[in-house]
């Protein structure tokens, strides 16, 4: 059994969360001892970053999610699908409010739906937070963050709140199977 790297440098959509359920499931038919995943994401959209928390989840390895050197928005949520969870030291993790891009016209039914959605995303994007970050030193904010003030947390701050178990540098070596997703 070896360790299989999946190394994420990209935007959370359709298209990458398809390739990184693609991977992890070849790694899984590989018989991989644990996936590491290490991420350098700016976020994306909010429908696949909860797909990609909820499929980590489901995983039968164990899953190592690393920051490379950002973390943002809806990544959080991708991150913290890892159960052992890690950082580089010139890392950080960015919270800052939803924003939504909306196409064509749009009627007042449309729009009350809209709302609606944004308002469960940002509570359900809290609750995880906060399921995830249980015992962390520092609790955080998060409906704060989602709605008026953002909030970067650098790796020692990440480290009290319970984001992360702990600041190294990436783990890869010779034995591991690697994959890179970059879009």
């Amino acid at each position: 059994m070896t360790v299989h790297i999946i190394n994420f440098t990209g935007p959370i959509n359709s298209s990458t969360c398809g390739q990184v359920i693609e991977k992890a499931s070849l790694a899984i038919e590989r018989n991989a001892s644990s996936l590491v995943l290490n991420i350098a994401t700016m976020g994306g959209e909010c429908s696949y970053g909860f797909t990609f928390y909820n499929f980590l989840l489901s995983l039968p390895i164990p899953v190592h999610t690393h920051n490379l050197r950002t973390v943002e928005s809806m990544g959080n949520i991708m991150f913290l699908g890892g159960k052992r969870r890690t950082a580089c030291l010139h890392s950080k993790f960015l919270f800052h409010p939803f924003h939504w891009h909306l196409n064509g016209s749009i009627d007042h039914s449309r729009m009350s739906e809209y709302a609606m959605s944004l308002d469960y995303d940002l509570m359900l994007y809290a609750r995880i937070v906060a399921e995830r970050t249980s015992g962390g030193q520092e609790s955080l904010e998060t409906e704060t963050y989602l709605k008026a003030s953002p909030r970067i947390l650098d790796p020692h701050q990440a480290l009290r709140s319970g984001m992360i178990q702990g600041i190294e540098l990436p783990q890869i070596n010779g034995a591991c199977v690697s994959y890179g997703i970059h879009s």
